[in-house]
Order: C-alpha cells, then sequence, then structure tokens
C-alpha cells in the first residue's frame, strides 16, 4: 500500500436530504490511510478528570485530547470524516454545538464530518458527560 496518495474527501449534502448545521450528510473517501479514533473524554494526560459536573469544560477537553490524537498521526481536524457523540444529556447540546464550532474554525479547509450523536443513559466513567469517538481520513 502506498502512502503518497493525496486523500480525497468529498463532503456531499444531497438537495433531498437538506444541508444540517455543522456537518455533512455524506462524506465521500478515498484514502491512503484510515484513522480510528477510540472515544476521548473529559481526562487529562494524569487520567484526572477535567470539568466535574460542567460540560462546556468538558467539551472542551474533549476536543482538546481529540486534537492530541489527531497529531499524534500526522493529522489536523481538517481529516476528519466521521464523529459519533455521546451526550448524558441532550440539553447539552446546543454547547456541544458551540464547543464543536469552535474546533472546526480552527482549521483550513473547513471540515464538517459525517456526525451522529445520542444521548446515553450513562458513560464508562460516573462523572463523564460527553464522549466523541472519530475516524480521520489522509
Amino acid at each position: 500500500m502506498t502512502r503518497d496518495a493525496t486523500p480525497s474527501i468529498v463532503r456531499i449534502n444531497p438537495p433531498e436530504l437538506g444541508t444540517p448545521p455543522g456537518y455533512s450528510q455524506v462524506v465521500d473517501v478515498s484514502a491512503g490511510r484510515i484513522i480510528f479514533i477510540s472515544g476521548q473524554t473529559a481526562l487529562d494526560r494524569d487520567g484526572n478528570v477535567v470539568g466535574k459536573n460542567d460540560f462546556i469544560t468538558q467539551a472542551a477537553k474533549v476536543f482538546s485530547n481529540l486534537a492530541a490524537a489527531l497529531q499524534g498521526c500526522g493529522c489536523t481536524a481538517a481529516h476528519l470524516v466521521k464523529l459519533t457523540v455521546f451526550l448524558t444529556d441532550m440539553d447539552n447540546l446546543g454547547s456541544y454545538r458551540e464547543a464543536r464550532n469552535r474546533f472546526f474554525a480552527s482549521v483550513t479547509p473547513p471540515a464538517a464530518p459525517a456526525v451522529t450523536l445520542v444521548e446515553v443513559s450513562k458513560l464508562y466513567g460516573p462523572d463523564f458527560m460527553i464522549e466523541i469517538e472519530a475516524i480521520a481520513a489522509v
């Protein structure tokens, strides 16, 4: 397998599906590498929860951890093609979107991966309010 190929990432919003806010309905990828990033939570490098009972702080930390994971494999947010977002309370959707928009505004070209977002009763740790797993293409 060659790693010299430039990935093609085409974000598509068919008119029948409408244009969603901040993500794409379809992402068509041709790439040399596909990178799977485990669910990122609001843990610091020492394994401590950041922002206990503070969704905004946790969301910022989750996106910071996602950025670190991407950087670790030579990628940026522009390489993301799919996110799966888990929230323990859908009332935090607006705050999640603000954190997401700040994260994606940090890269050029702008990125709008396909996204699935669900509310769950709990995550693996009792203090976690958000977790995001991701797929990137290079």
